[in-house]
């Protein structure tokens, strides 16, 4: 029966990394959790936070590799006599104490990776209501904590592990399945030729035959044009479209660099189905870096740009494949596009 056991063991290891794990992104009462294609985890409590927020993030596998933070601030940086917050916080009106040999102290930062010193923490407040900054209108609800972390846990394939925050069992860590490979998007890396002036002047006149016999809904005087080289012999051209408040929508093709021009529209084809069940994205806020070589969308779900959607494409000599997409739904001014939770990456 060891036998057995240790031989089913095994095979769940060498075939664990040929699966492909789906992005899952839920909210449980006052907490959010993002699962990416690797089962990394990340979740924070959301809504009326005051600036003072938790976030925990663990990845997959059987090592217990986690991180937990508090930070006071958010898109702005508390004011300059704001007092350190380690030794002012609640749990339900009762000081909460931190283990100093845990944590990494900063006056507006607490950070620990210790797997004990986090078990212990999370058995600590898993129960209780909120935690409060004495003198401060920073406030973390604990409602949803739980529920959150059982979803971690199953997303990770942890219940009945001794891994497991919630629902532990005796299973012992090398029963839970580690992260899927990673994939990997393969990049044009050699840098194209250059336009020349004339064929500079060709695609712009190409562009503009485009934009003149393409239904947009944007004025013509506010119509933005952009050719750029993206192999030597394949361009990019991209025209504004469609505009909101502090979104636009462009149109793309592929046009080849050489009379009589042959061109194909750019599809944004996403490996998933994200939650409203589209799988091809529009060009949001679109740019093209010429030095990273990838196409990069900002979908922005208000102005102050703290919630939305980003993503980023290489092109690998036939289309653009996504090389990451980012999603925040949630706008509590937190976090801007950089830091927003991650849904899928790639190599």
């Amino acid at each position: 029966m060891r036998y057995r056991s240790l031989f089913t063991l095994l095979c769940g290891l060498f075939t664990a990394p040929l699966l492909q794990a789906a992005p899952a992104q839920q909210t449980f009462s006052d907490w959010q959790v993002t699962c990416n294609n690797q089962n990394f985890c990340v979740a924070r409590n959301t809504g009326m936070h005051g600036g003072l927020v938790m976030t925990l993030d663990r990845s997959a596998g059987a090592r217990t590799d986690a991180a937990l933070r508090i930070d006071l601030g958010g898109k702005e940086a508390p004011p300059v006599k704001e007092p350190p917050i380690a030794d002012r916080l609640l749990l339900d009106e009762q000081p909460l104490k931190l283990t100093a040999t845990h944590w990494q102290i900063s006056p507006w930062h607490l950070m620990t990776d210790n797997a004990i010193g986090i078990t212990d923490f999370l058995k600590t407040i898993q129960e209780g209501q909120t935690i409060t900054l004495a003198g401060s209108k920073g406030k973390i609800s604990l409602l949803g904590l739980k529920a959150a972390l059982l979803f971690i846990d199953t997303q990770q394939k942890r219940v009945g592990s001794e891994t497991a925050w919630i629902k532990k069992g005796d299973e012992p860590p090398l029963s839970v399945p580690p992260a899927p490979a990673l994939k990997e998007v393969a990049l044009v890396t050699t840098m194209p030729v250059p336009l020349t002036h004339q064929e500079l002047n060709d695609l712009l006149d190409y562009a503009n035959w485009r934009m003149n016999n393409t239904q947009c809904s944007l004025d013509p005087m506010r119509r933005e044009v952009r050719v750029t080289a993206l192999t030597d012999d394949k361009a990019l051209l991209m025209i504004d479209c469609e505009a909101g408040a502090y979104n636009t929508v462009e149109l793309a093709w592929l046009v080849s660099r050489e009379k009589p021009f042959a061109s194909r529209p750019v599809r944004l084809h996403l490996p998933f189905t994200p939650d409203n069940g589209n799988d091809e994205m529009e060009l949001m806020n679109a740019t093209f870096d010429e030095k990273t070589r990838e196409l990069t969308t900002l979908s922005k779900g208000r102005g102050l740009a703290d919630c939305g959607v980003a993503s980023r494409w290489r092109f690998d000599g036939q289309r653009f494949r996504l090389a990451r997409y980012a999603q925040e739904p949630t706008c509590d001014n937190w976090h801007g596009p950089d830091a927003w939770p991650t849904l899928w990456v790639t190599r």
